[in-house]
């Protein structure tokens, strides 16, 4: 019944905001996610957790405030995810500017495969219409299988009428399949800064032990293509800003266990970065650090 309600819900928010008027939808976001912050439920008690370690110096009024526009930041991603469908091609070149982009035009030009890897930060799937509508790169990318499955087919469906390909997380063919893409000089794009399966490599991050993906160092180490993070924020106007970071270099020397734990060390550090310069922008509203992990929270790292 939970997992038939949740679908409802998407399938309504997919079917009616799009049809709003954009001012309506914008506040309709800010209403939900006010209403969201004051119930004080799990998902903005863990946010505001997470926040802590972000900005460990931060006064409880302080960490209330990153919250609430934690919350708003995140029903923004929302709103704007149910209306891309709707935005014609013009909107959504003007809806973002990427800094740096000239390190991912190059690369392709080149026929340089590119991994870029993104935490969740603002709107990575803005981000992705953008690349495909105004550089015209098309690229792939992976999906969590959801429950219920007919939301992950709403999810894949979603994605794919955006221009991107979408491969499921599980099953066993993802990497083969994103191998590929990059050995031909395609452009893969993975959310990297929460580990899905519990058994990454493990990193400090903001002076604490998590864990995330190996996928995005190994599949450079594999095929040689360029690992480059990318870091989103919102600012008080209607375009998303974005940066591309230098290239993560795959180390000379070690074991190719040593050279991922380095490279997503490098990964985690450059995350870190823009998250610390807009904590307010991170969607994470899940246990990622090690230390909050226990047997019962393991269901919840991987949903």
């Amino acid at each position: 019944m939970r997992d038939r309600l949740t679908d409802t819900l998407y399938g309504l928010g997919w079917a009616t905001v799009k049809k709003l008027p954009e001012p309506v939808a914008a506040a309709l976001g800010r209403t939900v996610a006010d209403t969201a912050w004051k119930r004080r439920g799990k998902g903005v008690l863990r946010l505001e957790a997470n926040l802590a370690r972000v900005v460990p110096d931060a006064s409880p009024e302080r960490l209330a405030e990153l919250s609430k526009s934690g919350m708003r930041s995140y029903m923004r991603y929302w709103m704007e995810s149910f209306r891309l469908p709707a935005w014609d091609e013009e909107r959504a070149k003007q809806s973002f500017d990427l800094k740096d982009v000239h390190r991912l035009t190059e690369a392709i030009a080149e026929g340089r495969g590119v991994v870029a890897a993104l935490p969740h930060l603002a709107n990575w799937d803005l981000a992705g219409v953008w690349v495909t509508r105004a550089l015209g790169i098309p690229f792939t990318t992976v999906a969590e299988r959801l429950k219920p499955e007919s939301l992950y087919d709403r999810f894949v469906a979603y994605r794919e009428s955006l221009g991107m390909e979408v491969v499921p997380h599980t099953g066993g063919s993802a990497f083969g399949t994103l191998a590929r893409r990059l050995r031909d000089g395609g452009l893969v794009c993975l959310v990297a800064d929460r580990d899905l399966s519990a058994s990454g490599v493990e990193v400090k991050f903001f002076g604490e032990t998590a864990r995330m993906p190996a996928g995005p160092a190994l599949l450079a180490q594999q095929t040689g293509a360029l690992l480059m993070p990318v870091t989103l924020w919102y600012d008080d106007t209607s375009v998303m800003k974005g940066r591309i970071h230098p290239p993560v270099d795959v180390p000379e020397t070690g074991t190719r266990a040593e050279k991922t734990s380095v490279m997503t060390q490098a990964l985690a550090d450059a995350f870190a970065t823009g998250i610390a310069d807009h904590p307010e922008d991170w969607h994470m509203l899940q246990r990622l650090w090690l230390a909050d992990l226990d047997d019962s929270g393991s269901e919840e790292w991987r949903t």
